[in-house]
C-alpha cells in the first residue's frame, strides 16, 4: 500500500506540474522570488534501524481487537513459502503468542536436529537458574604461602586484557584492573621477593571436549577445550574475532601474569615468568575481583554472534548454579529440566550438548517455539530480559546479512535466531503480523544435500510471510 500510494502520489503531482506550466515569456526570476524554505533532508524514521525493541500489540489474548490469522489461509501461503529446490525438507510450527493457539503445524512435534537454534533453550535455562542480573566473579586469592597468587575463574570467559569496561560485555572485566587490585593489596603487605601466578580452573570438572562433536568442528575451529574463565569468548583477538585457543584458561592465566608484572614494575616484588595451575584454597584470602556483565547481556552476546563456546560455558555456569557438576553432562541435564521446570514439553528432546554444534541432539520446532515464547512474552523479568537478544532482520547479528534483498519485506521486523550444520538450518523467532498480532515461528530443515542456502531462503520467506500477513 505504502508503494502503492506513493506511486499514485509522483503521478498527481506530475498532473499539477503539467497544469501548472510556466506560460512563454513569463519572469522566472520574478516566480522564484517568494521567500522559500529551507529544504530539510532526513530519513524517514520507518527506515532507520531500531535502537530498542518496541512493545509490541498483541491485542492481547483471545477477546482482543486484532484478528488472527486464519489456519486455513495461512497454510498454503507457508507451504509455498518453505518449498525450496534440492534434498531435505521443513518441519515447523506458528502460534499465536497471547492465546497460545496453533496457527500452523507440520509434524512440529518430531524431534530434529536443531543446529543452534538449540541455544533458545540454553538462554532461558540461564535466564532462569542464574538469573538476568546475576554477574561472575573472576578473584586473586592468596593462600598460606605469601608468594603464591591463585588467578581463581568464576565462570567468566568474556574477561578483557586491559582494563575493566564498566557497560561492555566483552571485556567488562579486565585483567589489568584485577592485577592493579591485587598489586595495591600486596604493596600495602610487606611482602617482598618473588610471586608465582597459579591458575584455578576447577569450577568445571570432566573433559573439556565433549565427546559429542565430530572431532572435524573442534579442528576447524568450531569450538575448543571449555573452561571457567577466558579472554575474548575464548578466542585471540580483543574484539571477539579471531580463532577459538586450546588452552582459554592458560592463556589468560599469561595474561594476568604481564599485567601484575607491569603492576609491580619499581616495587621490592617480581613476577614469575611461569603460570601454575592448581586449585586455590578454600579458605584463601581474597586480594581483587572482577565481575562479569549481567547474564541476560552474556545471553544476548550468544544469541546475536551464535557463540558456541559462551553456549557452553553459560550451561556449565546454570549446572553449578543448581547443585550439579560444571560438566557437559551437568550442563545439558541443567539445561533441559530447566525447560520442563518452565513448562517446556521434553518429550523426545535429547540434548548432547548446549550450543547445537552436535548433530546428536534431537529438538522439536514446538519446543523451540515453547522457548521463544518464553522470552518474548513472560511476566518473569529474568526471562523478559532476554527480550532484545535475538537478531533483527537486515539489522543485527547473524541475521545482519539476511533480508536484504530477497525478503526484504521482513527486515527489521523478523527477530529470530540462525541455525545451520551442515545438513541443517533452522530459523526460530517471533514478528508482529500485519495486523498487530504477535507470531511465534519455528521453522526447521533437515537432510539437507547442497541445498542449504535454498532451505534458509525458505525460512526467511516464510518469516516474511507471517511479517506480511493478514492471512484472513
Amino acid at each position: 500500500m505504502g508503494r502503492g500510494f506513493r506511486v499514485l502520489t509522483s503521478g498527481l503531482l506530475a498532473v499539477v506540474f503539467a497544469a501548472l506550466a510556466v506560460p512563454a515569456g513569463f519572469n522566472l526570476a520574478q516566480a522564484i522570488e517568494w521567500p522559500q524554505p529551507e529544504p530539510v533532508i532526513s530519513t524517514p524514521a520507518a527506515q532507520l534501524p531500531p535502537t530498542t525493541l518496541a512493545e509490541v500489540p498483541l491485542a492481547t489474548g483471545p477477546s482482543g481487537t486484532a484478528p488472527l490469522p486464519d489456519p486455513a489461509t495461512l497454510k498454503p501461503a507457508l507451504e509455498k513459502a518453505l518449498a525450496f529446490d534440492g534434498a531435505g525438507s521443513f518441519t515447523g510450527t506458528v502460534t499465536d503468542a497471547a492465546s497460545g493457539e496453533v496457527l500452523y503445524n507440520k509434524a512440529a512435534t518430531d524431534p530434529v536436529i536443531p543446529a543452534s537454534n538449540l541455544k533458545t533453550l540454553t538462554a532461558v535455562a540461564a535466564l532462569e537458574s542464574l538469573g538476568a542480573d546475576r554477574r561472575l566473579y573472576t578473584t586473586v586469592k592468596r593462600g598460606s604461602n605469601p608468594g603464591v597468587l591463585f588467578l581463581v575463574g568464576g565462570g567468566d570467559t568474556l574477561l578483557g586484557a586491559g582494563e575493566s569496561r564498566p557497560g561492555a560485555v566483552l571485556g567488562e572485566a579486565g585483567l589489568a584492573t584485577l592485577a592493579e587490585q591485587a598489586a595495591g593489596k600486596l604493596a600495602a603487605s610487606g611482602y617482598t621477593g618473588e610471586l608465582t601466578v597459579v591458575v584455578d580452573d576447577s569450577l568445571y570438572s570432566g573433559p573439556t571436549i565433549s565427546a559429542a562433536w565430530d572431532p572435524g568442528d573442534v579442528k576447524n575451529g568450531e569450538i575448543a577445550p571449555v573452561y571457567p574463565l577466558a579472554l575474548n569468548a575464548g578466542r585471540d583477538q580483543a574484539d571477539g574475532g579471531g580463532d577459538l585457543v586450546a588452552d582459554a584458561a592458560g592463556l589468560a592465566g599469561a595474561a594476568f601474569r604481564d599485567a601484575l608484572a607491569q603492576a609491580l614494575a619499581g616495587k621490592d616484588l617480581t613476577v614469575a615468568a611461569t603460570v601454575g595451575r592448581d586449585a586455590a584454597p578454600a579458605d584463601g584470602t581474597v586480594l581483587a575481583e572482577v565481575q562479569s556483565a549481567p547474564v541476560a547481556d552474556q545471553v544476548a552476546y550468544m544469541m546475536q554472534h551464535s557463540d558456541n563456546y559462551v553456549a557452553e560455558v553459560l550451561a556449565r555456569n546454570t549446572a553449578v548454579a543448581v547443585g550439579k557438576p560444571g560438566s557437559f553432562g551437568g550442563g545439558t541435564e541443567a539445561v533441559r529440566e530447566a525447560a520442563e521446570r518452565l513448562g517446556i514439553p521434553v518429550a523426545g528432546m535429547v540434548l548432547a550438548d548446549a550450543s547445537g554444534l552436535s548433530m546428536k541432539n534431537r529438538v522439536s520446532p514446538e519446543q523451540l517455539a515453547a522457548a521463544v515464547t518464553l522470552i518474548a512474552t513472560a511476566e518473569d523479568p529474568d526471562l523478559r530480559a532476554g527480550i532484545g537478544s535475538l537478531p533483527i532482520a537486515g539489522l543485527t547479528g547473524t541475521l545482519s546479512g539476511r533480508y536484504l534483498q530477497a525478503n526484504a519485506g521482513g527486515a527489521g521486523l523478523v527477530r529470530a535466531k540462525t541455525g545451520t550444520l551442515n545438513s541443517v538450518t533452522s530459523l526460530s523467532g517471533y514478528v508482529a503480523s500485519a495486523d498487530g498480532r504477535l507470531l511465534i515461528f519455528a521453522f526447521v530443515a533437515n537432510g539437507l544435500n547442497g541445498s542449504i542456502d535454498a532451505a534458509r531462503t525458505a525460512a526467511d520467506r516464510a518469516a516474511t510471510v507471517l511479517a506480511g500477513c493478514g492471512c484472513r
